[in-house]
């Protein structure tokens, strides 16, 4: 898949999770901000309520896709029968899209209203939800080839020096700007695993590298170098110093994915256990939806 159609890929599915979050919020406004006293007698009331067609119909619908979120990925990363059938990377995008609008679709199921043990299940999926944002987060500051497999240090410093010499043969960088992108090399491995001050130090560097990168960028026009190649010496740089971050940033990255892996899970095991328990029940009191 070339990058403007992943680029296209990616837009159409925040897309669908956005009209869909938008059109039921629109569709049932008034329903939703109703007393659950008065709600019996709203006109929605026999569409949206949990057992409702349509409100039944979210809790199936977005029950399966996290489910089917949860299993498809899980079967590509561990089963080795199918480690070909696409990139990592793609199906994790999947992962986190069928897991992103099934909880929206769920959460509409419920009308906003729920307790008991359903309350856990809920909240164990907004917790899922919440860690698996910060899971992404933490995901991609650990450099993986297209196909997923994740670069070791080694390879990584061979990657930077790529760079460095890139910009020196093929644009003719002197010293003096090479210098400038350097600058984290002379940084220690960053081993604290407190995820605040990863993300501090993070949030720090885009603003010092955006910086650079102008100055840089300045440097280039003043002499004169051809905008064509301006924005590809400008990309490669970018590319550097983020490379750069995050060879530096590698060991605490991979502690705290570890950390993040311990408590993701269980969350999502308690949402799975109890959502089909919640199956169950609905199932024997003969809630059958349309069927």
């Amino acid at each position: 898949m070339s990058k403007t159609l992943h680029r296209i890929f990616i837009f159409f599915l925040i897309l669908i999770g956005a009209a869909t979050f938008f059109f039921f919020a629109i569709y049932g406004y008034s329903y939703y901000l109703t007393s659950s006293e008065e709600r019996f007698f709203h006109e929605l009331h026999k569409f949206l309520k949990p057992s409702g067609s349509i409100g039944h119909g979210l809790g199936i619908i977005g029950s399966l896709m996290m489910i089917l979120g949860v299993s498809s990925y899980m079967i590509r990363k561990r089963v080795r029968r199918f480690v070909r059938l696409g990139f990592l990377k793609y199906w994790l995008e999947i992962h986190i899209f069928l897991c992103s609008v099934g909880p929206i679709l769920v959460l509409y199921h419920t009308t906003f209203k729920f307790g008991g043990i359903v309350a856990v299940s809920f909240w164990s999926m907004i917790a899922v939800v919440i860690s698996g944002v910060i899971g992404r987060f933490i995901y991609i500051q650990i450099p993986r080839s297209i196909q997923g497999q994740e670069y070791s240090l080694d390879e990584l410093k061979s990657l930077n020096q790529d760079y460095t010499n890139r910009l020196k043969a093929e644009f003719g960088l002197d010293d003096v700007l090479i210098t400038k992108l350097e600058h984290f090399n002379k940084i220690e491995i960053h081993k604290k695993t407190n995820f605040f001050s990863i993300s501090g130090l993070i949030l720090k560097d885009h603003y010092i590298n955006k910086n650079l990168i102008g100055e840089i960028k300045k440097e280039l026009i003043s002499r004169k170098i051809k905008s064509g190649n301006i924005k590809k010496i400008v990309k490669l740089c970018n590319s550097k110093l983020i490379l750069s971050r995050r060879i530096i940033l590698l060991h605490s990255v991979h502690t705290i994915f570890r950390y993040w892996h311990i408590i993701h899970l269980p969350f999502a095991i308690i949402m799975l256990i109890i959502m089909l328990v919640h199956v169950g029940v609905t199932v024997i009191f003969g809630y059958k939806w349309i069927f």
